[in-house]
């Protein structure tokens, strides 16, 4: 059984988004504390981000690594930031269905930022 990772960020504030969401995802796959990891922008992150340079910098070193990245598609509407992170290669979901399966799942673990 795999070992999975699903973290929620959806908090608009910066210092959280890159001391603890981008620094931890950019180390979890290389140090082995994961098999499969992903991080899904949901909320006022997905605003954040499309208007962050330096966010969106740190978010292509995290892809490097082999974190998966998508984003809630009604959030990112609403942001009127759809166009942006298709640009950015994040791909957006209905981020409640894939959080519904990931709470019901014995082998994923969810953290929320």
């Amino acid at each position: 059984m795999l070992n999975k990772l699903l973290i929620v960020w959806s908090s608009e504030e910066k210092e959280v988004a890159s001391k603890l969401v981008l620094l931890y995802g950019s180390v979890i796959l290389e140090r082995k504390y994961w098999d499969e990891a992903t991080i899904m922008i949901w909320g006022p992150s997905a605003k954040l981000l499309a208007q962050d340079k330096e966010l969106q910098e740190q978010i292509k070193k995290v892809k490097v690594s082999g974190v998966v990245f998508n984003a809630c598609i009604v959030c990112c509407d609403e942001y009127s930031v759809s166009e942006k992170f298709k640009e950015m290669g994040i791909e957006l979901i209905h981020t409640g269905e894939m959080l519904t399966s990931a709470l019901k799942s014995s082998d994923t673990k969810v953290i929320t930022f």
